[in-house]
């Protein structure tokens, strides 16, 4: 069996932020046969504007996203919420990825978010507007691979989320359910 590979996309640019940690701990829980790798270089895409989206001059940093999309087989998002909504970075990798319209490297790609905040709310605000651009865009979002963190100060401020055992569970079956749903081994989606 080829490996199956799982892009992992943060909406956090801060290098020690808690959803760059939690997307580290996914990348260690992948299953056998299954690779998680974290994209790096979000911060370097400009926003989305088709006037620079012209085939053959599309932005460098933008067509590397599209590259590594197109090549990975499933996406994790991995989303913060800023102002009770995912973060700009985050939206705009989906709009760059969603691009041409109907033909996106997003389109078909078995996707799931993972969702942290400071608050107990768990970003579920922030974890709904990932799942809904997911799904305009075209992904096939796997509602079962779904997770939330709350209250992320507490729990993680003073633990990496791989030293969580709880965590590392919770991780291990997003992934797995993702790998498996990119495998085409899940039902329904």
């Amino acid at each position: 069996m080829s490996q199956t590979r799982i892009l992992a996309l943060v909406g956090s640019l801060r290098a020690a932020s808690v959803n760059r940690r939690l997307a580290e701990a996914a990348a260690q829980t992948a299953p056998e046969g299954g690779e998680v790798t974290i994209y790096e270089g979000l911060g370097d895409i400009p926003f989305y504007n088709e006037d620079i989206d012209v085939p053959g001059s599309v932005p460098a940093a933008a067509q590397a996203l599209r590259d590594a999309v197109a090549a990975a087989d499933g996406l994790l998002v991995v989303t913060p919420e800023y102002n009770g909504t995912l973060s700009a970075v985050l939206k705009n990798a989906i709009d760059w990825a969603s691009r041409p319209y109907g033909a996106g490297a997003i389109k078909g790609k078995s996707s799931a978010v993972v969702s942290a905040s400071i608050s107990p709310n768990a970003a579920q605000w922030a974890h709904g507007d990932a799942v809904k651009a997911l799904g305009v865009a075209g992904a096939r979002v796997v509602e079962s691979a779904h997770l939330h963190f709350g209250v992320v100060g507490e729990r993680f401020g003073a633990v990496h989320p791989r030293e969580d055992a709880q965590a590392l569970t919770e991780l291990a079956a997003t992934v797995r359910e993702l790998v498996g749903a990119a495998r085409g081994e899940l039902a329904s989606v």
